[in-house]
């Protein structure tokens, strides 16, 4: 079942939703990507990216900001955008913003939440003027790759996101400033 737009209220988060967002980020990506792992790596992967202690650094970290999707009080999906990008790419300017992460639960996708989600964040770091954005998307994620190249974006690059010993083959891209 998918959820319409107008019934998902996207709001910022603050440092007292670290909790419920780490809650949120380990579902998704488990519920998207989990059975990829190996048991170990993915424990240990969660442990490292995905606690309350990793998501409140986030949340008080002045150049990141973070949006949840609520649906009824419940958080149904997220985004978070910062600077400096952390994608391994010589082009890569401080003044760069990224698309860190962005995941939606299930019941929560092909409504338009995940597009909304996106342009909240794209124009949280365009709010000082364009500049030239950047995402790592799994290679295998062909429905992203699709979404993001309507929204201008071009692959400009590989990189390996590694989750314990288990080496993703991940594509960077990059979309300029829209004038």
């Amino acid at each position: 079942m998918s959820a319409v737009a107008s019934e998902v209220v996207i709001r910022r988060a603050t440092p007292d939703d670290a909790q419920a967002w780490s809650v949120l980020a380990e579902r998704a990506f488990v519920e998207a990507f989990g059975h990829l792992y190996p048991p170990a790596d993915l424990a240990q992967f969660l442990h490292d990216s995905y606690s309350v202690d990793v998501h409140r650094k986030y949340l008080t970290d002045p150049a990141c900001a973070v949006w949840l999707a609520e649906r009824d009080g419940e958080a149904v999906g997220y985004a978070l955008a910062g600077r400096p990008c952390t994608l391994p790419h010589a082009d890569v300017k401080p003044e760069d913003g990224e698309l860190k992460r962005i995941y939606l639960l299930p019941s929560a996708q092909n409504g338009g939440t995940g597009s909304r989600l996106i342009h909240t964040a794209f124009d949280w770091l365009e709010k000082d003027g364009p500049t030239t954005l950047w995402i790592g998307v799994w290679s295998q994620n062909f429905g992203a790759q699709r979404f993001y190249q309507r929204l201008g974006f071009e692959q400009v690059g590989n990189y390996e996101f590694l989750v314990g010993s288990v080496r993703d083959p991940e594509f960077i891209l990059r979309r300029g400033p829209k004038a």
